[in-house]
């Protein structure tokens, strides 16, 4: 038997370079601090807060694997809901920056979310076309809506009533009753897909953009209470004629025209509001909406689009709009003062123009992804916006009797590139890394992660560090060899290294030169010299470049790499082929054929004995250097590979494809030893440190990322079990939608879904019920045999239970809130008859009423029909309702009883202090805060 060769695990380590995805919407808030402003983005899988004020990155909520889609801030809590790609939610503590619930229920991205006035329910839509409430309190789903053909693309509550507004792709825009669970009201006026809306006037005015430059305006009319009592009725008379229909139709003899008015009529009745639409305002651009949005005072109209430009429109108030009608009216009376003509008053109204005034349009430096407004600490108007290269902008606007300014505008950019990351370098003392992009080069700390250096650059396609980490070489698009000074941060020469793109660069194994490889057919060698610096008085030796010869090639030049004994020279062509030559006499030696289309990067081990290639064709293949052999062809991603480069002293090399993924290999048993997923992009390059101990990669998601070697051992069996797990779990999960016994309603749905969690928390009852049979046997045998000890289950002593009852409740109580309907969804109906009995005995002890009380109410919905057909069912249930009602009231006389001592006692102190307690917080909550707008 062979020795199993043991490696050391990667892991995850930090994130650095982005500022913000553009997957993400963004969310401002006054900060803590006098005169702060915070704005909280997705960063991949994190979510970012940044202080604007200091420009630097205050908190990190962090994610799991998935990127982050949607945030909503709790207006009333310090909470954050932030959903993520695969369908979740998590809601996380500012202070602790910590999640303790997680909802489950889409089955794709979430697109919008939406918290109440409270802050105590959340609304989430999603690509799914479905939309969930939450109640944030019970930690649970509420229930699913369905109704929209296409992806959610905002979600928001009826304040007035107890009502949901959401708009899809589908150019709907429906209002759903909470109460009734159905959606009452559809806006159909719409051509193309609506991408967001805004409710004005105290929600009596609906404004809605689409794909188009119109947005329209909706007048909501709420009906009179009369027509809401008259629901009360109809509704019971529209089931009778369900539940009749063939009786109806048989007996009474009712026509199909007499049966569909009276349904219309039923649904009419239904209604809480209608909207009719009053006109539209439009847009100057010309591309659909991306971002609406107003100032908390509501002043403000925002929108733009996907172009760089922001618009702002002025929304008088009611006492401005009186105020210019009572101007027209007097003006008219003028007019007709001297004809003796009567004025009609009533002819005088006022247009939509009036109410939404274009004011101003701002452009911005890139295109706008996302918007949002608020005031500042400081009771200011500040804006936040989301560009998509990267970056943060944010300023103060101002409204004047008739113009919108725009205050300094601060740039939150220094963290990260504009563009993706084409190449990165590690110092030769693993403290610096080298990032270069199509428009600058940054230097980052090895330790802290900050940007320590950000020159401009042409477009920048290789790189690499000069002998002694003072200089810094960047091969552009445009043919260039850039040579820069790090400690000034200046550009010393720019060189013309090549007639095409300088695709690769490599230094050579006596740190004397480098060789260069461009789309020109040309490999040229270069030394490093000193010379004289003509344009300074100190004359100062400074670092310059020499060519000194050039190895012509019959194609593109992809890339060129030296073996580390100076040896040979590998060059990858664009015939897909890989021609390797001697250094010393430029003869050739070796052709590496093979792969079906070019190879985009290889590297050579530090023995000068194995190179390996990856190419677009997503194969990685090993070559000894002795002979030119092919040791092995790995299928090694599901896309282009792009980079690759090995481990100093060893045979292990990582690569990165175009699948978003890196993997480490080893070349002398060609086995993957662990495959590194966390990117949300195509990976672009990669660089491994020269103590072989961190590997720096940069993705289309414009992260940089580290990976660093752990001390933990890895076993490439124990890694296979886990994958296997993992996709036999993941096929579990696909098996379909659960059915639910009794949902009947299309338009209704449960909010949970059957994810991982869910299951082990139904393989867990259901273990626990089995322990629960097996101990009360136990302890009946030890009851009737005298002197016999009882020994309790190794499980109910790891959960401190003291009976089997106890160890069946714990169970129950170490299952989310959020996941506990789905568990007990799966689980079946003979352990379901088992659980009932062990909910009746703590209902009997009065034990966990609120979580016993939820479990039984939940089966029993579900279970009623098998429940309620076998007799044998009967005595138990008789019991639980006997139970839970006696353990339902003391629950509440508890309550009741607290409740009057605690208003009992602040009586007593208002009167002996003669005070009024909660006054302050009292009047402080009624108070509407309002921006305090500089008016000239």
């Amino acid at each position: 038997m062979g020795v199993t060769k043991q490696y050391l695990r990667v892991a995850p380590g930090p994130i650095f370079g982005i500022v913000a995805s553009q997957k993400s919407n963004i969310v401002c808030f006054p900060g803590i601090r006098a005169q702060s402003f915070r704005c909280a983005v997705g960063a991949c899988e994190n979510v970012y807060i940044w202080d604007l004020t200091l420009k630097e990155k205050v908190l990190t909520l962090p994610g799991e694997k998935h990127e982050v889609t949607a945030i909503a801030r709790s207006p009333k809590t310090n909470f954050m809901a932030v959903g993520y790609a695969d369908g979740s939610i998590k809601l996380f503590d500012l202070e602790t920056c910590q999640s303790d619930v997680t909802f489950q229920g889409h089955k794709s991205a979430i697109t919008c979310l939406a918290y109440d006035a409270s802050g105590l329910r959340l609304v989430s839509g999603s690509k799914d076309t479905d939309v969930i409430l939450w109640d944030v309190v019970s930690e649970s789903g509420v229930f699913r809506l369905k109704g929209h053909k296409k992806e959610i693309t905002q979600v928001t509550f009826l304040n007035q009533k107890d009502v949901i507004v959401t708009s899809s792709k589908d150019t709907y825009i429906k209002f759903w009753d909470l109460g009734t669970q159905h959606c009452f009201y559809t806006v159909v006026g719409h051509r193309s897909e609506v991408y967001g809306f805004l409710l004005l006037r105290n929600e009596t005015r609906l404004v809605s953009g689409s794909a188009d430059s119109e947005l329209r305006v909706w007048d909501i009319h709420y009906l009179e209470d009369e027509v809401e009592t008259a629901t009360e009725e109809l509704p019971a008379k529209r089931r009778k004629l369900e539940t009749d229909k063939d009786i109806s139709d048989v007996n009474l003899g009712e026509s199909d025209d007499e049966k569909d008015e009276e349904e219309k009529a039923a649904d009419e009745a239904m209604r809480i509001l209608t909207c009719k639409k009053v006109g539209s305002v439009m847009r100057q651009g010309r591309d659909r909406l991306v971002t609406l949005c107003t100032d908390p005072d509501q002043r403000l109209l925002l929108c733009h689009g996907t172009d760089k430009h922001l618009e702002v429109f002025q929304l008088p108030s009611s006492d401005d709009l009186n105020k210019l009608k009572a101007k027209r009216i007097k003006k008219l009376r003028k007019k007709h003062l001297d004809s003796g003509q009567d004025v009609d008053t009533a002819s005088v109204q006022l247009k939509l123009e009036d109410e939404i005034k274009f004011m101003e349009r701002f452009k911005f430096s890139a295109k706008l992804w996302s918007l949002h407004c608020c005031l500042d600490s400081a009771k200011q108007l500040r804006f936040c916006a989301l560009l998509s290269d990267n970056k943060i902008e944010t300023g103060l606007l101002t409204l004047d009797k008739q113009k919108c300014t725009l205050g300094p505008v601060i740039c939150l950019s220094q963290a990260g590139h504009r563009t993706d990351v084409r190449t990165l370098s590690f110092s030769s003392d693993n403290t610096t890394i080298l990032s270069a992009s199509s428009e600058e080069v940054k230097l980052w700390n090895r330790d802290s992660l900050q940007c320590v250096q950000t020159f401009a650059c042409d477009y920048a396609l290789c790189s690499m560090f000069v002998s002694g980490d003072r200089h810094a070489l960047i091969g552009t698009k445009s043919g260039k060899i850039q040579l820069f000074d790090l400690n000034q941060g200046l550009l010393l020469q720019s060189f013309e290294g090549h007639s095409g793109a300088v695709w690769s660069v490599a230094p050579m194994p006596d740190k004397r030169g480098f060789i260069s490889g461009g789309a020109d057919h040309d490999v040229k060698f270069w030394n490093y010299e000193l010379s004289t610096d003509k344009n300074r008085e100190t004359k100062q030796k400074v670092l310059t470049l020499e060519h000194t010869r050039t190895l012509k090639m019959d194609e593109d030049v992809l890339c060129v790499k030296f073996t580390p004994d100076h040896r040979l020279l590998a060059v990858s062509l664009l015939d897909n082929t890989v021609k390797v030559f001697f250094v010393d006499t430029l003869k050739f030696f070796l052709s590496l054929y093979g792969h079906k289309l070019p190879v985009t990067c290889m590297d050579i081990s530090s023995d000068s004995s194995l190179i390996v290639t990856g190419s677009a064709d997503r194969n990685i293949k090993i070559w000894g250097l002795d002979f030119g052999d092919c040791h092995k062809s790995i299928f090694a991603h599901d896309e282009s590979v792009t980079c690759i480069e090995f481990v100093p002293k060893t045979h292990l090399f990582f690569s990165g494809g175009k699948d978003r993924k890196i993997k480490q290999w080893d070349a002398d048993n060609f086995e993957n030893i662990i495959t590194l997923e966390g990117h949300h992009g195509e990976v672009r390059t990669l660089s491994v440190s020269p103590t072989g101990g961190t590997v720096v990669s940069a993705a289309h998601d414009k992260s940089l990322r580290l990976w660093e070697k752990t001390e933990e051992p890895l076993v490439l069996e124990e890694e296979k079990e886990v994958e296997r797990e993992k996709e036999e779990m993941e096929s579990l999960l696909k098996e379909g939608e659960e059915i639910v016994p009794g949902e009947t309603s299309e338009e209704v749905k449960m909010a949970g879904k059957k994810n991982i969690e869910t299951v082990k928390g139904t393989e867990r009852i259901m273990e626990a019920l089995e322990i629960y049979e097996s101990e009360v046997e136990k302890l009946k045998l030890s009851k009737s045999s005298q002197g016999a000890s009882y020994t309790p289950h190794p499980m109910m002593a790891a959960y401190k239970s003291a009976t089997p009852t106890d160890f069946v409740l714990e169970t129950l109580r170490k299952i989310r809130a959020s996941e506990l309907s789905g568990a007990l969804l799966s689980l079946p109906f003979s352990y379901v008859t088992q659980l009932l009995p062990v909910l009746d005995a703590c209902l009997s002890h009065r034990r966990e009423t609120e979580l016993v009380s939820k479990c039984l109410n939940f089966l029993l919905k579900i279970h009623h029909g098998e429940i309620t057909s076998n007799h044998v069912h009967l005595p138990v249930i008789e019991k639980l309702k006997d139970h839970s009602t006696t353990a339902v009231e003391h629950h509440r006389d508890i309550t009741a009883f607290n409740m009057a001592g605690l208003t009992f006692l602040r009586k007593l102190v208002e009167e002996n202090n003669s005070v009024v307690m909660f006054a302050d917080a009292t009047s402080k909550r009624k108070k509407k805060k309002r921006a305090m707008l500089a008016v000239k």
